[in-house]
This record gives structure tokens, C-alpha cells and sequence, in this order.
């Protein structure tokens, strides 16, 4: 037999080391725990992908064996959140709409600084923004009082109708405050002027909820 040249020998030698280092690397303990051995031990059998980040499949490297150990909860935790009661959101909305789902006072002034300043500016000077929202002072169209009423009604482009919102003695209180406040004239407004426009069904609405 040819005997083996030292340098055929180094060769089958460092072979040898590298391939127990390779099998010595992918060999560990029955005992570590892994995610994927979690995963083995309770297989997630949804499609809901919050299910799969909660068991710790995104991102389980960045998380801690008792996280990874914990029930799972959802990702938003609700015990968190506020009450409706406790809600300041809600209790900011309360106070504006003084307990109830439409206006109760008859102050055109608050009316107007509750639900069109949004919009329209406390001057009523208008603005640009997503749209286009007219001033209302210095504007005269704001002479007709009946074309105020009307858009309050039937709302007009993007503004939303009052019809439920307002009964006739608001509509007409909030309607005075733009034409004598805002623009300076000095037509009456009434609640009679209000009830000669409003209809029996708003605009957008099923005429089976009346």
C-alpha cells in the first residue's frame, strides 16, 4: 500500500475536526427550552396573526423565558382602557351636548361655537384645509335667513343636516346669531321661519324611521 504523503495526512485531519465541530454546534440538550419546542408543545391552529405574535412567533428572540412561558393575551390589553363612565373623551362630548345626543340650549352664540366654529372659524372668517369651508361673516348670502335655515335643515355639500340635532327654537337662535352677530343685519329670526322649512324626513334618512 502507498504510504500517505504528511500533507495528504493534515488534509483527512483538519476534515475530520471540522466535521465533529459541525456536529458537536447543531447538538444541544433534550431539556433547553426553545420556540420552536414551544410551538411543538402547543401548535397554533389559527389564522388569526395576532394569535401567532402572541405566542411569540414575532420577534421571540427579544423576549424572555417568562414570556415566552405566560399566557397569552391579547395584544391590546383591555383592563387598560377607560370606562365609558371615566372616558374624558366622552365626558367632554357629555358636557357639550348637556346629556343628551342633541343640543338643549337656545344660546345661539354656544350653538354656533358647539357645531359650525369647527368648521367655519370662531369669526366666522371660513377656512382651507380637507376642503373648502365658506365664511360665514361678511357674506351676503348670510341676508337670506331662509337660505341659512334650509341649509341647516337638509345640510349642504359636506356639511352634515341638523334636522335631528336642533329643534326649530335652536335652529332659528343659531340662524340670528350669523345674520346679526356675524354679518350685521337685521332681520328677526324665529322658530315660526324654522317650522315653515323643516320636513317630516331628513335627507340620507329611511322614511321607515319616522
Amino acid at each position: 500500500m502507498r504510504e500517505m504523503t504528511p500533507k495528504l495526512l493534515t488534509v483527512m485531519l483538519l476534515g475530520a475536526m471540522s466535521s465533529a465541530a459541525l456536529l458537536g454546534c447543531s447538538q444541544q440538550s433534550d431539556d433547553v427550552q426553545t420556540v420552536a419546542t414551544l410551538h411543538e408543545q402547543d401548535p397554533i391552529v389559527t389564522d388569526d396573526y395576532q394569535a401567532s405574535r402572541n405566542t411569540g412567533s414575532w420577534g421571540g428572540v427579544y423576549m424572555s423565558r417568562e414570556e415566552l412561558t405566560a399566557p397569552a393575551v391579547n395584544v391590546v390589553d383591555h383592563s387598560s382602557l377607560p370606562t365609558m363612565d371615566n372616558d374624558p373623551s366622552i365626558a367632554e362630548w357629555e358636557t357639550k351636548f348637556e346629556g343628551t345626543n342633541a343640543f338643549v340650549t337656545t344660546d345661539g352664540k354656544k350653538l354656533y361655537h358647539d357645531s359650525c366654529a369647527a368648521c367655519h372659524m370662531h369669526k366666522g372668517e371660513g377656512a382651507y384645509g380637507a376642503g373648502y369651508y365658506p365664511p360665514l361673516a361678511n357674506n351676503s348670502k348670510m341676508q337670506s335667513k331662509y337660505y341659512i335655515i334650509d341649509i341647516l335643515i337638509n345640510g349642504f355639500r359636506g356639511m352634515p343636516s341638523f334636522h335631528h340635532m336642533m329643534n326649530d327654537e335652536q335652529m332659528a337662535a343659531v340662524t340670528q346669531y350669523v345674520v346679526t352677530d356675524l354679518n350685521g343685519y337685521t332681520d328677526t329670526v324665529t322658530a315660526a321661519d324654522v317650522e315653515q322649512l323643516r320636513h317630516a324626513v331628513p335627507p340620507a334618512s329611511d322614511p321607515s324611521d319616522e
